[in-house]
């Protein structure tokens, strides 16, 4: 049979290999299970896919960080950690209103201070481990140049980005700064719309929820104010919470679970979320401040309480920006009345609850540094319990 040494049927059987495992991979990463899969319910009317990326223009970047296994060596790993972008904007740098707020400090997110001065947020966001912050942020600042610089003597293309964390060191050799620039130009160029990964990726990679694997998480709603239509999207990178803290859809289910608690060699602490919301609807940076604190009672919805050990740290941002007229002397906003919010706020909180939720369904059991493991939420039981509690109130 000698067609097995001709080397055009030898390409072609590599070409329909190659495609195939293109394929099995661009499918396997988005079949995860997200919430609403398992039966749990929520409030309010999702995007079409039930993501940040619902919001025209909004892109979504990852690179996932996974080596070694075994004792820790710090600048060797074990590495359990990553980088995830945000273009509100798509791939530019043009400036879309923004407000941000704080529900506990304990925590980084640079860039908020030319925000509250000008109410615009100008490019990617990133989101990350604690102690990549710096490099994340330089990294999308050196990538802004390379792609919007003019080459003008006052150039500020480099701009004043946002980068956000939450500590990964449960599961991370995160003093081994193993996140590089170049890791930050692969999320930002491989940035995209529609479906988005959640749970192990990016910045979420080693990130733990309510004692439970978390990390990444999206959610979207869709509402209507007269005539307008508009979608109000969210990202979280979750990090936070203690197991008896837990509440899903109403239910309190660490309260009610038993077992499945970590490994790990020293006593787990309280971490941190940050949260991304934007949204179509048109509003002023004050109105986005106030979107942004709206985002706490999302967390609270799942049990968070804001502990002092929390860096909780949210942005809103509007793709609608204020335009300019011919001579720059004149500036129009367009933006919803204040007494129109209500709507906003409400599906803000949904989106935020449900992200949270998201992460954690979606992420899979972790073991890293010192054989230190964090277990997946088992479906299965998640489901016992909440159908056991429902039926014990009925």
């Amino acid at each position: 049979m000698t067609i097995l040494g001709n080397p055009t049927f030898i390409n072609m059987k590599l070409l329909a290999l190659t495609t195939l495992l293109i394929t099995t991979i661009t499918t396997s990463s988005f079949a995860q299970q997200r919430a609403r899969d398992l039966g749990i319910k929520f409030d309010g009317s999702p995007g079409q896919y039930n993501a940040i990326t619902d919001v025209k223009g909004v892109l979504v970047g990852y690179k996932t960080i996974i080596i070694g296994d075994g004792a820790l060596v710090t600048g060797k790993g074990p590495v359990r950690t990553g980088v995830t972008v945000i273009m509100p904007n798509g791939k530019s740098i043009d400036p879309l209103p923004a407000g941000w707020f704080s529900l506990n400090g304990d925590g980084e997110m640079t860039g908020t201070t030319v925000i509250d001065e000008y109410g615009l947020n100008y490019g990617p966001i990133g989101i990350t481990n604690t102690n990549s912050v710096g490099v994340v942020r330089d990294a999308i600042g050196e990538w802004n140049m390379k792609n919007f610089s003019k080459g003008s003597l006052v150039d500020f293309s480099f701009g004043l980005p946002v980068a956000a964390e939450t500590f990964d060191g449960i599961l991370n050799d995160i003093n081994g700064l193993h996140v590089k620039k170049e890791d930050v130009f692969e999320a930002l160029n491989s940035a995209h719309g529609g479906k988005v990964e959640e749970g192990n990726v990016g910045g979420g990679t080693g990130m733990s929820l309510f004692n439970f694997k978390g990390g990444s998480g999206t959610s979207s709603r869709v509402i209507k104010i007269d005539t307008a239509t508009y979608t109000i999207g969210v990202f979280v990178q979750g990090n936070f919470g203690g197991r008896k803290d837990l509440v899903i859809s109403g239910v309190p289910v660490g309260k009610e679970w038993q077992g499945d608690m970590p490994t790990i060699n020293r006593k787990p602490k309280d971490g941190s979320i940050i949260i991304i919301v934007a949204t179509d609807a048109p509003l002023l940076p004050a109105q986005l401040k106030l979107v942004a604190k709206r985002a706490s009672l999302g967390v609270a919805r799942c049990g968070g309480i804001g502990r002092n050990g929390s860096g909780d740290i949210f942005l809103a941002l509007s793709t609608v920006p204020p335009k300019d007229n011919a001579k720059g002397t004149l500036q129009t906003w367009t933006v919803l009345p204040k007494e129109q919010m209500d709507k906003v706020y409400q599906a803000t909180v949904e989106s935020v609850e449900e992200s949270i939720i998201n992460a954690m369904i979606a992420a899979k059991t972790m073991t890293g540094i010192n054989g230190n493991t964090v277990y997946a939420i088992p479906h299965d039981k998640l489901m016992q319990v909440i159908n056991s509690y429902s039926h014990k109130m009925q």
